[in-house]
């Protein structure tokens, strides 16, 4: 494959990035989106002809130019093109595309400079996201992966004359910049102590010698933690919901396919490091659970359709780390990719139903849309039975494939997914009951202008559905009769995973408890909700789960407030009364003295004769100063 070809990749979204960003001012909305949907649709079409090269022929590292040559240290400006990068490319081009091509329209109202901010803000985004995935050792990744935070920050403040969304992208901003501290120590250790970042270097067996266990565990702690920021884990999770800030194609962007998977990316591909940290691997299972469990608890009881969306991802990202921490890594993956398709499917139809609703997006404030929005309707009821994890739904696949890794390890960890599994389904649910079902509960002048939203938003919706529904073919387990096509596919990249032996009748068992389960939180929650929809404000235990936990009120008094706090003694005492009073007092001195000395100008002859000649003894006996001038005072005086 010619270099050019796959530099071409990431390259087309930042000169689209480029055009749409310095002539905003000039574009049309229509020439914006041809320029911007072209280069990621372009992208995509590249990033499948590279998907069966490597399927025929295998990975490959090109190497563009050497990025630093300092003493021993040389890292390369190199791509590595394989198995896990190629599944990658098509998740963030294909979906990104498909959320370009439905902003077109969502983003319509806005002016002409600003909706080509917009979309330059997302090739951006996306150009971002291809060189953290396609990057072929950890420094290209982590530029990659600052580019991502950087248009994080961008697109959750687009309206930035509403102060809560600058508010909620400083937090998205600050929170991740927390764990990519992480991420930088553990690239500095590395380089400390092999010398080298590249991933086929620091994956081969000579290399890995030279590190201890001490050495892995801390780097892949300090790698987590990282991951912990970009995939919204405990404890830095609280950013994702406030993302909800920005419009609705940015939450699918962030929230599906791209910013979100960054974490579960370079640990997949890390996963040698992982695989020899038996400590880390507990660390990433428990707190990936408690952040499944967490955030399915909380999403229980939000009303905003958004809210719901993204506690929900969240929740998924948990069962991801889980995924990773069993060492079930081909599952994780398979769960990105799923979960790609049927989470972009459900923001882009909550930005269907707050379109129709003229950005109304209490869900108490909905119901009966079934009717009006019949194609929403029905992709957003395939994308919450796919999250479900209901057969033959793609979620039923990979979410299976984690749970079964779980029991293996611990029947225990397979507790806890299959009840936040249930929570899923339980809360999925509600949010379709209560939108689409029963009947209209908004104003008589909401329901007349409701329609169905124009095509380039109706059409993205529909792909997605049909991937939502097909997508976990591609991963069907010998058990049903399958022969796991992602597993073989990524088997020369993810080296360490190891085969998980059940009994036949032992996944059987898995797999029916948990569609069981599932089943019966469906159910119950068409059931309930269908008849009766939660209108009021929620009281005793569900109000803890209203306000999630209260979590952000408790990092704002353990952390936020004292930081401030600190902030202001440094900024009224050390630097105001010290630094600032050091040098204010220098300056006051210097004028003091400058003051009393002038009084020595007393215009009397006499009085300079006579400093003149006490100077000229000072200078005298400065010049002799020696042995014997001592010895001669010490005759005179003792």
């Amino acid at each position: 494959m010619s270099k050019l070809i796959i530099f071409l990749v990431p390259l087309l979204p930042f000169i689209g990035f480029l055009i749409t960003g310095l002539g905003r001012k000039f574009l049309s909305k229509t020439l914006t989106a041809v320029i911007t949907n072209g280069t990621v649709l372009t992208s995509f079409i590249i990033s499948l002809i590279l998907f069966f090269d490597v399927k025929a022929t295998g990975g490959k590292v090109y190497s563009a130019f050497t990025f630093i040559n300092a003493d021993a240290y040389k890292i390369d400006f190199a791509f590595q093109i394989d198995q896990l990068s190629s599944i990658f490319l098509l998740i963030i081009t294909g979906v990104g595309f498909l959320i370009h091509l439905y902003s077109t329209a969502y983003m319509n109202d806005e002016k002409p400079d600003h909706y080509a901010r917009f979309f330059s803000y997302l090739n951006l985004f996306i150009f971002s996201m291809l060189l953290l995935v396609m990057g072929a050792n950890y420094l290209i990744m982590f530029a990659g992966w600052e580019g991502v935070g950087l248009c994080s920050y961008l697109l959750i403040g687009f309206w930035y004359k509403n102060n809560n969304y600058n508010y909620a992208a400083k937090k998205a901003f600050v929170m991740n910049r927390i764990g990519d501290v992480g991420f930088l120590i553990a690239i500095f250790w590395l380089l400390a102590k092999v010398g080298t970042l590249s991933f086929q270097e620091v994956f081969s067996e000579p290399v890995l010698s030279k590190l201890s266990q001490a050495d892995i565990t801390g780097i892949t702690l300090f790698l987590f933690i990282g991951a912990t920021g970009k995939s919204a884990q405990i404890p830095l999770y609280t950013w994702l919901p406030d993302a909800m800030a920005g419009p609705t194609p940015v939450s699918a962007l962030i929230h599906a396919a791209t910013m979100v998977t960054a974490g579960i990316y370079m640990v997949a591909r890390s996963n040698v490091l992982y695989s020899l940290s038996i400590t880390t691997q507990h660390i990433l299972i428990v707190i990936g659970l408690a952040t499944a469990f967490l955030s399915a608890t909380i999403a229980i009881k939000q009303n905003d359709i958004k809210k719901v969306l993204a506690y929900s991802t969240v929740s998924q990202l948990g069962y991801m780390v889980v995924g990773l921490g069993v060492g079930a890594f081909t599952g994780a993956v398979f769960h990105v990719m799923t979960h790609a398709f049927f989470k972009a499917l459900l923001f882009l139809g909550a930005g269907s139903v707050i379109h129709a609703m003229h950005h109304e997006q209490d869900i108490r404030n909905m119901g009966g849309l079934r009717k009006k929005l019949p194609i929403t309707h029905i992709t957003f009821l395939l994308a919450c039975i796919a999250i479900a994890g209901i057969p033959p739904f793609s979620g039923f696949f990979s979410k299976d494939e984690i749970l079964a890794a779980a029991y293996a390890k611990n029947p225990v960890y397979w507790i806890v997914g299959v009840i936040t599994a249930m929570l899923t389904a339980f809360y999925m649910f509600r949010l379709y009951t209560t939108t689409f079902l029963g009947t209209y509960r908004g104003t008589k002048e909401q329901e007349s202008h409701i329609h169905e939203s124009p095509k380039a938003m109706t059409i993205p919706l529909l792909v997605l559905a049909v991937l939502s529904v097909v997508a976990g073919f591609i991963g069907v387990p010998q058990v049903l009769g399958g022969s796991h096509e992602l597993h073989q596919y990524l088997a020369p990249v993810l080296t360490s995973e190891k085969a998980i032996h059940l009994e036949h009748s032992t996944e059987y068992m898995l797999m029916g408890i948990s569609v069981v389960v599932a089943l019966l939180a469906i159910v119950f929650a068409i059931n309930k909700f269908s008849k009766k929809p939660e209108m009021e404000e929620p009281t005793g235990f569900g109000k803890i789960l209203a306000n999630k936990w209260y979590i952000d009120e408790l990092y704002d008094t353990i952390i936020v407030k004292p930081v401030i706090a600190l902030a202001k003694f440094f900024k009224n005492i050390v630097e105001k009364l010290g630094i600032d009073g050091l040098v204010n007092n220098v300056g006051v001195f210097v004028q003091y003295a400058a003051r009393q000395l002038r009084l020595v100008q007393s215009g009397q002859v006499a009085g300079y004769i006579m400093i003149m000649v006490l100077s000229m003894v000072v200078f005298v006996l400065l010049w002799f100063y020696d042995t014997s001038i001592l010895k001669l005072v010490e005759k005179l005086f003792y």
